[in-house]
């Protein structure tokens, strides 16, 4: 079972296919995030070039007991629309948390990152057994912390002084949660929004 939590198998939904994120998808990911709005809130510098994307994609995969990453695939064109992964993973106390996710902005606003989040909750409470999956994101991106409590998570709190962003600057950082026994509920909420 604790091998499990440390596996990415390919999840297949109607909009959306996550596929274990690898340097071969460098090339789609770099196009899907040439819009700079993108990197907004992310922990890293919007990558300059095709080989720069590679590298962040062998960083991204390089330790898979601290993050399991996937492209998010366009199950209609094929194109690679973003990346999400699984981190801070815990077998031992039966959660996870999901993050480093971006979409490309033509993807922004349809049902890939609603359906990529159900695939990985999915997993996480059905397949793996979860009691808690958790989201981080920057106490000012208000976009982020809709999208978050749309999928039916809880806010906890937040970590102050929590994270250095790339400019150097401090950042704050919400905390929400989705637990076990609320997934029922979150997923007929979540299934009713994809259809």
């Amino acid at each position: 079972m604790t091998d499990a939590w440390f596996d990415r198998p390919v999840l297949t939904g109607r909009y959306v296919r996550l596929e274990p994120l690898t340097p071969d998808h460098a090339e789609g990911l770099f196009e899907a995030g040439e819009e700079a709005s993108i990197w907004t809130w992310l922990s890293i510098r919007p990558p300059a070039d095709v080989a720069a994307t590679r590298a962040v994609i062998e960083a991204a995969v390089a330790d898979p007991r601290d993050r399991l990453a996937w492209a998010q695939i366009d199950a209609v064109t094929g194109e690679v629309a973003g990346t999400t992964s699984y981190y801070e993973i815990s077998a031992k106390h039966r959660g996870l948390s999901i993050g480093y996710t971006w979409l490309g902005a033509r993807w922004q606003r349809t049902g890939v990152n609603t359906e990529s989040k159900f695939l990985l909750l999915e997993r996480a409470f059905e397949r793996l057994g979860a009691m808690r999956v958790s989201w981080h994101t920057d106490v000012r991106n208000a976009r982020s912390r809709a999208a978050i409590e749309r999928l039916g998570a809880s806010f906890e709190g937040v970590h102050r002084r929590h994270r250095v962003r790339p400019d150097g600057t401090v950042r704050d950082t919400a905390v929400y949660a989705l637990l076990d026994e609320e997934w029922p509920t979150a997923r007929e909420n979540l299934l009713a929004r994809l259809h």
